[in-house]
């Protein structure tokens, strides 16, 4: 019994202490830019050491990826959650609105993600990896399209499931550029909003 509460003890503290390397390397991160920070100034600002950290991540391509599983997974749980609110009938123009009234546009994320595409664009493994993880994200949007009943089939030009996943991140990336430069998120809103209404329907609001 005292042993297996030792283990629950340790297990806890190593979430925390997972938990807090990771806040702190985004904060350093989003200062500095992604290929700017060390490892010693990720333990710096969490406030442990350099072995703490490597019984956590092997490297800071690790954590970062760690942090893109947080974010990929938010993006998910905001899609589901807006095409969930209409039951199995999706209403497609509401959930388009929920989605971007909703969908994460922290321009913190922003950079820290583009300063690491960088970074992955001149590394064919870290790309390689990094591609995955998009991947994983476009079949998490394209779950939830298919288990909303009103949207059934997608537009034709968009082929299938996969199609329409494809471009909602496109949308999405295409337009977090563009965020990047003039900082207008209200702005960021209403493009998303149009372009994925556009991609999704008829344009009018009506399933294509």
């Amino acid at each position: 019994m005292v042993a297996g509460e030792t283990v629950r003890r340790v297990t806890r503290r190593r979430v925390r202490t997972r938990a807090n390397l990771l806040d702190a390397a985004f904060a350093v991160f989003a200062a500095k830019g992604f290929g700017r920070v060390s490892i010693e100034e990720v333990c710096e600002a969490a406030g442990y050491s350099r072995g703490a950290f490597y019984s956590n991540f092997d490297s800071l391509d690790e954590l970062f990826f760690a942090l893109y599983r947080q974010r990929a997974d938010l993006i998910a749980d905001q899609v589901a959650g807006a095409l969930a609110q209409d039951g199995p009938d999706l209403d497609v123009p509401a959930a388009v609105d929920r989605v971007t009234e909703v969908l994460l546009l922290d321009l913190d994320w922003l950079l820290v993600k583009t300063d690491f595409l960088v970074h992955a664009a001149r590394d064919p493994q870290v790309a390689e990896t990094l591609l995955e993880h998009r991947a994983r994200l476009r079949g998490a949007i394209a779950d939830r399209l298919a288990r909303a009943g009103g949207f059934a089939e997608p537009p034709a030009v968009l082929g299938d499931m996969d199609g329409a996943a494809h471009a909602v991140v496109a949308a999405y990336d295409g337009v977090t550029t563009q965020l990047l430069l003039d900082r207008d998120v209200d702005g960021a809103r209403a493009w998303l909003k149009q372009l994925l209404t556009a991609l999704l329907t008829d344009g009018s609001g009506n399933l294509r």
